[in-house]
């Protein structure tokens, strides 16, 4: 039996040696951080089409399972064993149809919309001018102020086309070669990925297994419960947010294109497009679709620019207490503030996507200091912090040692 003295000093040691090891490995990563950041741009290249398939296989799983209960009930005992090939080959041609039925679709008619849009912008600047005339026509300053902002307008666009515009189309022309590489490439690794999310989907309860097997014959059986039930947690919020928002914002999108048809705005199919598209982007993702839209209209008609901002307040309040609430129900419990403070902090980190999955994301992080804040006011047995946590968090059922 080893000494305790001994094991100790062992121990000891092996700290000392692994906290040195850590910090030479992060000096080197810190001194050869080019270097570092090169061999993660390839490594992220190379497994591309494995994060195409691992998104395609997320979005696709809830598919897949409806597809694959249904069919458990319908074929008989000999054949339920071709259910789950069945439901994933079904779920991803499903989603393929969907994408491909959307871009057949909408594609066209918005590029007649944007070009239309293009041909016509002087005239309808024009009409727009002449419109402000007739009805502030007896004010000096206020006709030489839409006289001067279409003027400044029109010397923007034709900047813009001068000096972005033409050598952007330039260099497209001149690098065509590498364009067409680049998008090969793509194509590539979004059919490797399509394979990828074929064996993913196919096997993804045995891969269910393996982690359950893996977590648990590594951790103590307390840490292994925690631990699956924070992934669990994890991939509840993550994957009823995004879905929920995408079918949230398909259902905004297609009553936003009938008010557009009822009201008889221009450019419908644009506009519903751009709201709905936006609308994936909590809280701000509304005032981004409805200002474009809303130009898009006030350069044709002043008065139904207008009437397209009420449509979109009356929209939105559908969506914000209607809609969403039924679809998306309460999955992250963030507070208002907490969605508009991550929704700006991982937008300003990662862009577009950042404000995507901030809320989920912040969620998770949100829901982690809430359970280590309560694991220590039970441990520590803090009576008076307790209540006004549970004041805070009245359906948490903890209980502190002392009660």
């Amino acid at each position: 039996m080893v000494d305790p003295k001994k094991r100790r000093y062992l121990y000891i040691s092996l700290s000392v040696f692994s906290a040195i090891g850590l910090s030479l490995l992060l000096y080197f990563m810190l001194l050869r951080l080019q270097g570092v950041g090169a061999v993660l741009r390839t490594i992220s290249d190379i497994l591309a089409p494995f994060v195409y398939g691992g998104v395609v296989a997320y979005l696709l799983r809830p598919l897949c399972n409806a597809y694959e209960s249904f069919l458990v009930e319908l074929f008989p005992k000999k054949l339920k064993r071709l259910s789950n090939s069945i439901a994933v080959i079904l779920s991803l041609v499903t989603g393929i149809l969907i994408v491909y039925t959307l871009i057949i679709m909408v594609a066209p008619q918005l590029y007649q919309s944007v070009l239309s849009l293009w041909n016509s912008m002087p005239e309808k600047i024009n009409q727009f001018v002449a419109w402000a005339t007739g009805i502030f026509g007896e004010d000096e300053k206020m006709l030489q102020l839409f006289n001067t902002a279409s003027q400044m307008l029109m010397e923007e666009l034709e900047t813009w086309a001068k000096n972005t515009l033409v050598p952007y189309i330039s260099n497209i022309v001149s690098g065509v070669g590498s364009s067409v590489l680049k998008v090969l490439n793509f194509l590539y690794d979004m059919l490797i990925g399509l394979i990828v999310a074929v064996y993913l989907l196919g096997s993804r309860k045995k891969f269910a297994r393996q982690s359950v097997l893996l977590v648990r014959s590594t951790l103590k059986p307390k840490w292994a419960d925690m631990f699956l039930a924070e992934i669990a947690f994890i991939d509840r919020v993550f994957g009823g947010f995004i879905d929920g928002k995408l079918v949230d914002s398909a259902i905004i999108g297609v009553l936003c294109y009938i008010g557009c048809l009822i009201f008889k705005f221009p450019n419908p199919l644009l506009i519903a497009a751009i709201v709905g598209i936006t609308n994936i982007i909590p809280f701000f993702g509304p005032f981004i679709g409805a200002i474009p839209s809303t130009f898009l209209i006030l350069i044709e008609d002043p008065i139904k620019a207008l009437w397209f901002v009420l449509f979109v307040l009356v929209l939105q309040q559908l969506d914000g207490n209607i809609i969403g609430p039924a679809i998306l129900g309460d999955r992250t419990g963030l507070s208002s503030f907490w969605v508009l403070f991550t929704i700006i902090l991982f937008g300003g980190l990662w862009g577009v996507v950042g404000m995507i999955i901030a809320v989920p994301l912040f969620a998770v992080i949100y829901d982690t200091i809430k359970k280590l804040v309560r694991r220590g006011l039970v441990t520590k047995d803090q009576i008076e912090l307790w209540q006004q946590y549970k004041a805070d968090y009245p359906d948490d059922d903890s209980k502190p040692k002392s009660e």
